[in-house]
């Protein structure tokens, strides 16, 4: 299989803090993968580190067989890699379209509208609303605008943290469904997520981190039909 993304030995944090300690973690091709993990235990620094927004202290981070250690959140963009943040991921003052725009400020007009309508196909709670203010959007529909703006920059590979935090069951039965869709588009899913057992339900493979470090990898069906994994890390066993 075609290695997406291959980071070995990471160790990092935010400034003498160091939260990672030597992680190692592979995501192939088209794979769905999934982490989770107790609350602090390095989940969201890991993905922030890889996109060039906390401090990474050693290791090495390989992108389609491209070394892309320390590079510029930006320059990653260009490359093909997107990220969803839990949290200020939208601009609250500006529309819905507005925003989208915001996703393909080095693209053509012409290119931009075509995704914009690429999007809006497969979002249609925001479809229906181009001119609203994103504020005034409830969080799921937030959450659509948010990863419906990284989709305009065309990305083959997407980094979610907490996509589901805080919405309804409703909207986060249908992020999940939506980012799992997402590999029809030949779209690479690392996704960070609280609602473990819905999201290791569409993963292909699963990480445990625990302490800054990775505790367990395997398939996602053998993680939701491992009785001590449910104990310990999925709120029981049912």
């Amino acid at each position: 299989m075609e290695k997406i993304l291959e980071v070995k030995n990471i160790s990092g944090g935010y400034g003498s803090v160091q939260i990672l300690n030597g992680i190692d973690l592979t995501v192939y091709k088209s794979e769905f993968v999934t982490i989770i993990g107790p609350n602090g235990c390095g989940k969201s620094t890991f993905i922030k580190v890889i996109f060039g927004i906390a401090n990474l202290y050693q290791g090495d981070i390989i992108y389609k067989n491209e070394d892309i250690t320390g590079i510029r959140a930006d320059s990653l963009v260009k490359k093909g890699i997107g990220y969803v943040p839990q949290i200020d991921n939208v601009f609250p003052s500006l529309t819905v379209e507005e925003n989208l725009q915001m996703g393909g400020l080095n693209l053509s007009r012409i290119e931009i509208d075509e995704r914009i309508g690429q999007v809006y196909d497969i979002f249609l709670n925001i479809k229906q609303k181009p001119y609203h203010l994103a504020e005034s959007l409830s969080g799921g529909e937030r959450q659509m605008l948010a990863i419906s703006r990284v989709l305009i920059s065309n990305p083959s590979f997407i980094m979610f943290d907490e996509p589901t935090a805080a919405l309804s069951p409703k909207f986060r039965e249908m992020i999940l469904e939506k980012i799992s869709d997402l590999r029809k588009m030949g779209i690479t899913v690392l996704i960070v997520e609280q609602n473990a057992r819905a999201s290791l339900a569409m993963s292909d493979r699963g990480y445990i981190f625990s302490n800054g470090k990775v505790v367990h990898t395997s398939d996602a069906g053998n993680m939701l039909n491992d009785d001590d994994i449910g104990k310990y890390f999925l709120g029981g066993t049912q």
